[in-house]
């Protein structure tokens, strides 16, 4: 999993960074930075979207258990609607990178883009199936942004944010038309709500 042409430059010290909630009509994104000891095999590590949710509570604590450093930070809808959503996720994704010590010589980032990202860094696409930092950066975001929607499930109970974590279901779009937007929905991802 720990794909060693990422690391063949002789930069020993790269983190991996992922986001989970870039697509959903709802609540934050969340981005998380991992760098895992060298040549540690962590069983059972993929991309987050392919695990079960237990097994991705399972993971986080391993993560956080053994990674050398890990940083998680979040982009606020308010974030989010002022400055897009790409770069609400640059933004969130510094923020964890920021949080990392050592701070990282190189940043591997998951997918196509990286333009806003303050340190030297390098897309890998589908990084989360490719790059075992990035693959754990995937789980340490995904399963921060579920449990802060679990949390506003239960503030908002109406929506069912505890089942969709925000994304745009038949049962979310028909509770926005019931009840309309509550406060930690995107404005700008509601205008194509038919």
């Amino acid at each position: 999993m720990r794909d060693k042409t990422y690391y063949s430059d002789g930069i020993a010290n790269a983190c991996g960074v992922d986001e989970a909630g870039r697509g959903p009509l709802a609540g934050p994104v969340c981005a998380a930075a991992c760098i895992l000891p060298p040549d540690f095999e962590i069983s059972g590590l993929d991309d987050s979207k392919k695990l079960s949710p237990q097994k991705r509570e399972e993971l986080y604590d391993v993560i956080i258990q053994t990674a050398v450093s890990y940083g998680i930070a979040y982009a606020s809808v308010e974030e989010i609607e002022a400055f897009n959503i790409l770069n609400a996720t640059f933004l969130a994704m510094n923020r964890a990178i920021e949080q990392l010590s050592p701070q990282p010589a190189l940043a591997l980032i998951d997918g196509n883009r990286n333009s806003g990202i303050r340190i030297p860094s390098r897309c890998v696409v589908k990084g989360d199936s490719l790059c075992a930092d990035i693959a754990a950066a995937s789980v340490l975001a995904k399963v921060t942004r579920d449990r802060y929607m679990l949390a506003m499930a239960e503030k908002y109970p109406q929506y069912g944010f505890d089942k969709h974590k925000g994304y745009g279901t038949a049962q979310h779009y028909a509770a926005l038309r019931a009840y309309g937007p509550c406060p930690i929905h995107r404005p700008s991802f509601l205008k194509k709500m038919h």
